[in-house]
């Protein structure tokens, strides 16, 4: 399986031939799901969810399709009739020849203040990705590699580091890092490499690695 990571929250998954997308948003590059035969969508928020991106890669591939929760879904599936599929917590499904769980319900607390939204995250291939989305959602299986939201308005990094250490991955690489400064990271890569007890790494948007 080859990962590539695209800016802030996205990745592209392929295998034999195929492509999955996950969360394709307004931080993202605009043809980030262009050429994906499958997109997966954690939740609505912008940095997340972009009608713009879905509609440029369902336009180039007429045969992709959407699995998201019913938040999204509900904004999406007239634009794109008979290309959306709704999916919840304990849901399976098969996107573009991936195996695909659902796990997870609401979006990680940002203030109390702030009505906490729907998110759902994606385990693939038995294990062999999970994407969060915007939640430290432990999926209770073991998981081969983390797609880790390192920064975000919810999160801080002991938070993080707690993460990895209870979901137990093999390898850890960064997402949601959009809005992580430059000088920030090398500060993130040395207390969660250090205490997070998984290899973490990195991929620049555009950077590829064979999983």
């Amino acid at each position: 399986m080859k990962l590539t990571k695209k800016s802030h929250a996205c990745v592209r998954l392929e295998k034999d031939g195929r492509t999955l997308v996950i969360d394709p948003g307004a931080f993202s590059e605009g043809d980030a799901a262009v050429g994906a035969d499958a997109v997966l969508i954690t939740h609505e928020h912008a940095d997340h969810f972009d009608e713009e991106h879905l509609r440029a890669a369902l336009a180039a591939e007429p045969g992709a399709e959407i699995w998201t929760l019913k938040s999204v879904a509900d904004q999406i599936s007239a634009a794109f009739p008979g290309r959306v599929h709704t999916v919840g917590h304990g849901d399976t499904f098969t996107a573009a020849g991936f195996d695909v769980q659902v796990h997870g319900e609401l979006h990680a607390v940002i203030h109390p203040d702030i009505p906490r939204v729907t998110n759902v995250g994606y385990l693939v291939d038995g294990g062999r990705v999970f994407h969060p989305g915007d939640a430290l959602t432990v999926p209770g299986v073991p998981v081969e590699t983390l797609m880790l939201p390192v920064m975000a308005p919810w999160n801080k990094i002991s938070e993080v580091i707690d993460y990895v250490r209870e979901v137990r991955p093999q390898r850890a690489y960064d997402v949601h890092d959009a809005l992580l400064t430059d000088l920030a990271r090398p500060i993130y890569d040395r207390q969660i490499g250090a205490l997070g007890g998984a290899e973490h790494l990195r991929l620049a948007p555009g950077e590829s690695a064979v999983l």
